[in-house]
């Protein structure tokens, strides 16, 4: 295992003195469904003539999870149009694979603008990771989409052992299958993202190394469901509806949401490619506060019933209100006899600053993914940060639509605490690095 330098990530992190004041600073297209169309009324103007758009609309992406439904919301309560972007298309991708390579295309291209997205992807893309081309493809994060709402999840073989958040017979089952000439076969929805990060977190904080004694294999969020009922893996972590799918279809059981791993965790986030921003300023600050007051419209428990309605839809999820609505409220059936009604881990879009991209979070999942081999050691991840994170956009459009008192102070949320105790300083991120058992870090 190649060791991580101390002075080289110190450096690149900002080291503790500089990062305390950055950190308290205030595919092809066929594999896409076009959706267009409002269903709404358009809400009257937002914009004056000197705050109007540079373009009509702009191409975003969507994955079939719950945490789309900003977006979503934006175009079918017409608050694109009451922000000057009429024409703006809100397209279905069937995996982030296809999210990436649209991204790349661009819409001038047949691909998009920007999309829901994974809150690491539009890191690997900026420093060209994960591209086709292989070449950086800067982009923008604009806001945090949401908060918790994803699960972790195991087949109905392993009902018997009621696996939860930390259970020593996780190891055991893991321990059994290597002992037969197999390992525990896990799904993830693509490498470095949000969840292939936190099936690896609460894998090695059970004792078992995901490199070595765990096999992850990447299957598109949709399709979670129907490859548990073939067999294709033991376990998954997926954003909702599909974990409550699972369930409601008696084919497997939830270990663990994901806010218990790490309570009011970053999750998704809304990203734009970086030369369509720089080209369209106004329509980037357009795009922005559509997006925002869609949040806030989705956190309102008065929309519930509605939102549920609308993004059930088979062209959006193409699933029932029942998987969507019950772990939306905060009540979950895990489906191993346990059940929770209004649970605080429920998914947010705005309260407890859901909407809010912290830097402090980026350095986590930066870290996170420098811990994996996702990113070389190397990474200047402060400059990184700065060159993706736009909370200064984020700032500016919040006080635009009226929501001022919302804004942070900061932009770092200050220590993490994990559910096995281990803590994250942003101002030190090598000593979270230093404590951890299982990693795979690349010079």
């Amino acid at each position: 295992m190649s060791q991580f330098s101390r002075r080289k990530f110190l450096l690149t992190a900002g080291g503790t003195a500089a990062a305390a004041l950055w950190l308290n600073a205030c595919g092809s297209n066929n594999s896409s469904t076009d959706t267009t169309g409002s269903t709404s009324t358009p809400a009257p103007s937002g914009t004056s003539g000197g705050d109007a758009p540079e373009v009509k609309g702009v191409t975003l992406g969507f994955i079939a999870l719950t945490d789309a439904a900003p977006v979503i919301i934006a175009l079918e309560k017409g608050l694109f149009a009451k922000y000057g972007l009429p024409d703006t298309k809100v397209v279905k991708q069937t995996s982030w694979a296809v999210t990436r390579d649209n991204l790349e295309l661009g819409s001038d291209r047949g691909g998009i603008d920007g999309a829901h997205i994974l809150s690491p992807m539009p890191y690997l893309l900026t420093a060209g990771t994960i591209t086709k081309s292989q070449k950086p493809l800067p982009m923008y994060i604009l806001a945090r989409l949401n908060t918790q709402g994803q699960g972790i999840s195991l087949s109905n073989e392993f009902l018997a052992e009621k696996v939860q958040i930390k259970d020593p017979k996780l190891k055991a089952i893991a321990d059994q299958k290597k002992a037969s000439g197999k390992l525990l076969k896990a799904a993830v929805t693509f490498p470095g993202g949000t969840h292939d990060l936190w099936m690896r977190y609460w894998l090695a904080a059970n004792g078992i190394d995901p490199n070595n004694d765990a096999d992850l294999v990447v299957i598109p969020p949709p399709q979670m469901v129907a490859n548990m009922q073939t067999g294709t893996m033991d376990t998954f972590c997926v954003g909702e509806p599909w974990n409550a799918r699972l369930v409601n279809k008696k084919l497997g059981y939830t270990a663990a949401v994901t806010g218990e791993l790490w309570k009011f965790h970053p999750e998704k986030a809304l990203t734009i490619r970086a030369d369509w921003a720089d080209k369209n300023p106004k329509a980037t600050m357009a795009l922005l506060k559509a997006v925002q007051e869609a949040q806030i419209w989705c956190e309102d428990p008065a929309n519930l019933d509605e939102l549920c309605q609308i993004t059930a839809q088979d062209k959006y999820f193409k699933t029932s209100v029942e998987d969507i609505k019950p772990r939306l409220q905060g009540d979950i059936d895990y489906g191993d006899g346990r059940s929770v009604k209004n649970s605080d881990l429920r998914m947010r879009f705005w309260s407890e600053n859901a909407s809010f991209p912290y830097k402090s979070h980026d350095l986590w999942f930066l870290t996170e993914d420098i811990r994996w081999g996702y990113l070389p050691a190397s990474t200047d991840t402060k400059a990184l940060i700065e060159k993706v994170n736009r909370s200064d956009l984020w700032r500016e459009a919040a006080k635009a639509i009226g929501r001022e008192q919302d804004i942070p102070a900061s932009d770092s949320r200050g220590v993490e605490t994990f559910f096995d105790g281990v803590t994250f300083d942003p101002e030190n991120p090598q000593a979270y690095l230093d404590g951890l058992k299982f990693k795979a870090i690349k010079a």
